[in-house]
C-alpha cells in the first residue's frame, strides 16, 4: 500500500491512560494501530494520555509498557504531559481568535445549559467576555488563583448543534493535585478531546484510530485542528470495539470486580486483562492469531470465547509436551504385579510427533487414576474401569477391575483392586483382544503432588451486564475456577519450567502459575481445554 495523502510517513498511536491495566480490548486496539502502520510501512507510537492527575500512577505506566512488549512490540514512548506548554499555547491561540472563553458556570449549571438530544442548549452568560478578560482569567487559572471547579475554559462553537459534543465543550479545568510526573507545576489540565488532536499533531500522527464510541467526537477533533490551522492534520477514524462472550472488557467493571473481591486482583486468570491472560498461560502468538482472524471490525462486536480458545490451542499444540497428571486421584492396586517392582516405560513427548523425543515414566503395582475413570454401576457407553471391566493404561498394560474398596462410614470408593495382563504391554504388538478405552495414570510411589486450577467463563451463561449497578455476586459463575489440591503428576514434572507449556493428557494445556512459584506444591493453571468447539465458518 502507498501513502498518497501525506508528505510524511503514515503514523498511528496507542494512547492509554495510566490509570489501570490493559485488557484484551486494549490488545485489539494495539493490533489495529500496528496493522495499519505496518501495511503502509509507517510507524506507531505508545503515548500515555496523562492529563488527569487524580487517577494516574507510574505503576500503571510500567505495567502497560511491559504488556506492550509482551505483545511483541517495541514502540517509542511519549507522554501527553510533556506537551503541557504546547497545549496551553494552543488554548491561548483559540482565545485570541475569539474561539474560547472562560466560563464560571458550575458543573450542574453547565449540564442544565447544555440542553438535551431533542432540545438545543443555551449560551453561557460568560460566553461574550472580551478576549482580554479571557486571557487574563485563563492566566490566573494557571497561576492557581481559583479553587477546583470555579472556572473552566470552553470552546465557542454552537450551543444549538445536534451534536452535543460541539455545544461549547470544556477544554481546560482546574485540578489542584500532584501529578505523578510534573508534580505541582500545573493546576490546569486539558480535557482529552482537546489535548488528543494536539498531541497527535505534535507527533506527526496521520491516523488517530479509536473505537466506535468516539465517532461523535470526530467533529470536535477536526474543529480543534482546523482552528489551530494545523497543516496536513491527522484524521480520526473509528473501528468497532471488541467484546468476548463471558468476559468483562470494561475497565470500570473490571475495577469493580477487583475492588469488590470477586476476583483475586488485576492478574486473576479469569480476567481478560493482559496480566490475567499471561498468568493463565495465554501466549502472545495465540492472541495475535485470534486478532488477525477477527480483522477490522466496523461496529462493536461480541466474539465467541471459543474462537479465542481455538487460536490459543492452535498455538500451544506444537509447543507443548504431553504428560500425565491426575487431578482427582483414585488409588489402584494391581494385585498380581510383583511387589516392590518398578518398571521404566518410555513415553513420547508428543504422540503426533515422535521427533520431539520422550522420557521414561515409572510404573509400579500401586497407581493413581482419575476418579471419573471408574464407575461402580456403569451407564451405557462407559468403557473405562468398572467391576469386571478392562481398559488400557496409557503406554503400559491392560488392567481389569475386580473389586472396589469403600470407606465403611461414607461408602466412598477408596481404591480399586485390579490385575494386569503382562502380554499386553504397549509397543509389543499385542492384538489378542481389544479394549475401548485408554486412561492415564501416575505411580503412587513416584508421583509429584500439585495443585491444579481449571478456569472457565467468569460470568454465568445467562448473565447480562447492565450499564451500571451490576450485582456481581449474582453474575459471577461459582464454577469459574475449580481447584484440585490433591493432584498427582508424573515425576518428570518435578523440574517443570515456568516458561514451558504442557499438555496434561485428556485434560488440556497447562502452565505453572508464575505468581505462586514458592509454595509447598507447584500450582498449574489450565490455559485452555483440549476440546475445540469453534468453527471458522462461524465468522462468515
Amino acid at each position: 500500500m502507498e501513502n498518497e495523502t501525506y508528505s510524511r510517513p503514515i503514523a498511528t498511536r496507542f494512547p492509554p491512560e495510566p490509570n489501570g491495566y490493559l485488557h484484551i480490548g486494549s490488545a485489539y486496539a494495539i493490533h489495529v494501530n500496528a496493522a495499519i502502520a505496518e501495511a503502509f510501512h509507517g510507524k506507531m507510537n505508545l503515548r500515555f494520555d496523562d492529563t488527569n492527575p487524580l487517577k494516574e500512577d507510574m505503576k500503571y505506566v510500567e505495567a502497560i509498557r511491559e504488556d506492550v512488549r509482551w505483545l511483541g512490540l517495541d514502540l517509542p514512548v511519549y507522554f501527553g504531559s510533556d506537551y503541557s506548554e504546547e497545549i496551553f499555547e494552543a488554548a491561548l491561540k483559540l482565545i485570541r481568535k475569539g474561539k474560547a472563553y472562560v466560563c464560571d458556570l458550575s458543573a450542574e449549571e453547565m449540564t442544565e445549559y447544555r440542553g438535551t438530544l431533542t432540545e438545543p442548549g443555551r449560551n453561557s452568560p460568560y460566553r461574550e467576555r472580551s478576549v482580554e478578560d479571557n486571557l487574563s482569567l485563563f492566566h490566573q487559572m494557571k497561576e492557581g488563583r481559583f479553587p477546583d471547579g470555579a472556572k473552566v475554559l470552553r470552546a465557542k462553537i454552537d450551543m444549538s448543534s445536534p451534536n452535543i459534543n460541539l455545544r461549547d465543550p470544556v477544554l481546560y479545568r482546574i485540578i489542584h493535585a500532584e501529578h505523578y510526573r510534573t508534580g505541582s507545576e500545573w493546576c490546569v489540565y486539558p480535557m482529552y478531546d482537546f489535548a488528543h488532536p494536539i498531541q497527535d499533531a505534535i507527533e506527526g500522527i496521520t491516523h488517530s484510530l479509536c473505537s466506535a464510541e468516539f465517532r461523535d467526537h470526530r467533529p470536535l477533533y477536526e474543529w480543534v485542528l482546523r482552528e489551530l490551522e494545523v497543516p496536513e492534520p491527522p484524521k480520526q477514524r473509528e473501528f468497532g470495539r471488541l467484546n468476548v462472550s463471558g468476559m468483562v472488557t470494561s475497565k470500570r467493571y473490571i475495577r469493580e470486580l477487583v475492588e469488590g473481591g470477586f476476583v483475586d486482583g488485576w492478574d486473576d486468570p479469569r480476567l481478560p486483562t493482559l496480566k490475567g491472560l499471561r498468568r493463565r498461560g495465554v501466549t502472545p502468538e495465540g492472541l495475535r492469531r485470534f486478532m488477525q482472524e477477527v480483522g477490522m471490525l466496523r461496529g462493536s462486536s461480541t466474539v465467541d470465547a471459543a474462537m479465542l480458545d481455538h487460536f490459543i490451542r492452535q498455538d500451544l499444540k506444537d509447543k507443548s509436551v504431553a504428560v500425565m497428571a491426575v487431578l482427582n486421584p483414585l488409588k489402584v492396586v494391581i494385585t498380581n504385579y510383583p511387589k516392590d517392582q518398578v518398571e521404566m516405560l518410555h513415553l513420547n513427548h508428543s504422540d503426533a510427533d515422535p521427533m520431539l523425543g520422550g522420557r521414561d515414566v515409572p510404573f509400579s503395582g500401586e497407581l493413581y487414576i482419575e476418579r471419573e475413570d471408574f464407575m461402580e454401576h456403569p451407564v451405557p457407553g462407559f468403557h473405562r474401569l468398572f467391576p469386571g471391566g478392562e481398559a488400557r493404561l496409557k503406554g503400559a498394560y491392560y488392567v481389569k477391575c475386580h473389586h472396589a474398596v469403600k470407606d465403611p462410614e461414607t461408602g466412598e470408593v477408596k481404591e480399586l483392586h485390579c490385575t494386569y495382563d503382562p502380554e499386553t504391554k504397549s509397543g509389543t504388538g499385542f492384538s489378542g483382544r481389544k479394549v475401548k478405552s485408554t486412561i492415564h495414570w501416575v505411580s503412587a510411589a513416584h508421583g509429584v503432588p500439585a495443585e491444579i486450577r481449571l478456569y472457565g467463563s467468569l460470568l454465568k451463561d445467562a448473565a447480562s451486564v447492565a450499564e451500571s449497578d451490576n450485582d456481581w455476586a449474582e453474575l459471577v459463575s461459582p464454577d469459574s475456577r475449580i481447584i484440585f489440591r490433591q493432584a498427582i503428576m508424573e515425576p518428570w514434572m518435578k523440574n517443570a519450567s515456568p516458561d514451558a507449556k504442557y499438555q496434561f493428557i485428556r485434560q488440556g494445556y497447562f502452565c505453572l502459575d508464575h505468581k505462586d512459584l514458592t509454595g509447598p506444591v507447584p500450582i498449574f493453571n489450565r490455559i485452555v481445554s483440549l476440546k475445540d468447539s469453534w468453527k471458522r465458518e462461524a465468522l462468515r
